[in-house]
């Protein structure tokens, strides 16, 4: 799952961004409204975290253009402020939630799942692809009713093939998938979690769902 982090506290940012990375989501970071902005209307993401006070351009302002250009990403707005003012503006412009400063981080993630759960207006809570069940908001995978246990890049990997179900997914793109939009190691590790998941999800169900296209990229089938 792939977050967007509009954050100008750097510590704040590199707290989040190290323990989202950890539960699996693939964190980009924006410090300003206008690269936010930017950065939320050129990728496709499955949730955005937003701060209110923001250099350049305020969370409000950022939130409202968003759904102007009609992108309805869902949206977690963070803010120092407190009271019911600042909350119905946040949801006012466009805001599916909105949480104050200082926050619990595991409130942060449990919001933000479910977030990613309710998704946009016609993203399923669970991807199907023949008996293969992926959960993402719930970091699940099943194979009929047998559980898989899968890492959480594994499982990020996993989902950004079961998101477009017999299509060639290339390499690149499940590196923005899973990794983040500043990532520069070697792209052969889309490879590895590929063979990982072959053992996991097809080897023990004689299954060959999981496809190397040559040239191409990679196939979930059903």
């Amino acid at each position: 799952m792939r977050v967007l982090l509009v954050e100008d506290e750097k510590r704040l940012t590199d707290l989040l961004r190290n323990g989202l990375s950890g539960e699996g989501f693939a964190v980009d970071v924006a410090h300003d409204g206008p690269d936010g902005l930017w950065m939320a209307t050129e990728n496709a993401y499955d949730v955005i975290v937003l701060d209110v006070m923001l250099p350049r351009m305020n969370g409000y302002t950022v939130c409202a253009r968003l759904r102007a250009a009609d992108v309805w990403t869902p949206i977690l707005m963070l803010t120092a402020k407190d009271g019911v003012h600042d909350e119905a503006e946040a949801l006012d412009t466009g805001a599916d939630d909105y949480l104050s400063k200082p926050f619990s981080y595991v409130v942060l993630l449990a919001r933000l799942r479910a977030l990613v759960r309710r998704g946009g207006p016609a993203r399923p809570v669970s991807l199907v692809v023949g008996d293969l069940t992926v959960d993402p908001a719930g970091l699940r995978c099943r194979r009929g009713e047998t559980d898989i246990p899968l890492t959480p890049k594994e499982f990020a990997v996993l989902h950004g093939l079961a998101r477009r179900p017999g299509e060639v997914v290339s390499k690149a793109e499940l590196l923005a998938q899973a990794w983040d939009f500043a990532f520069d190691g070697d792209p052969n590790i889309v490879e590895v979690y590929i063979s990982a998941l072959r053992r996991k999800i097809d080897a023990p169900f004689d299954r060959r769902s999981l496809v190397t296209v040559r040239g191409a990229g990679y196939r979930l089938e059903a």
